[in-house]
């Protein structure tokens, strides 16, 4: 017996109509080519790829280090008010239900702003030799 496997793309108006027949429910959070400062995003590395997924709890008043991603990442805000700040001075906050594509080897803090500690799920699309953050060893913002 031969079976025969045949696929389509769907464009977003199918997909959509396609969903919505079987009671799905599809809701794009973010979608960029840009970094929450505006920047574009970089190329993917040539290795190997690796996704990580992180659900992340900043305690309310908690300041995060200052820090890097070398690699791609989104995130979700779970939970509390998240305040991220670039060394210039650049200020986003992003409350629960928000979505960010985060910065890429841009050098940043963020504070769990509370009462609430602040819960993010992040989506790491990286490579299996490159890490998903490094603290960066300079004065505070």
């Amino acid at each position: 017996m031969v079976s025969t496997i045949s696929s389509t793309s769907l464009n977003a108006h199918d997909n959509a109509k396609y969903s919505k027949d079987l009671g799905i429910k599809i809701e794009t959070l973010v979608q960029s080519t840009k970094q929450w400062d505006g920047n574009f995003l970089p190329d993917y590395p040539t290795s190997n790829a690796e996704i990580t997924v992180l659900r992340i709890t900043i305690p309310a008043g908690v300041t995060l280090p200052l820090h890097t991603h070398p690699v791609i990442s989104a995130g979700v805000i779970l939970q509390g008010t998240l305040q991220l700040t670039l060394q210039d001075g650049t200020t986003r906050l992003f409350n629960q239900g928000a979505a960010l594509i985060e910065t890429v080897n841009t050098v940043h803090t963020g504070k769990s702003l509370g009462p609430k500690d602040t819960v993010v799920l992040v989506f790491y699309a990286g490579s299996k030799h490159l890490p998903r953050t490094v603290q960066v060893k300079t004065k505070a913002l």
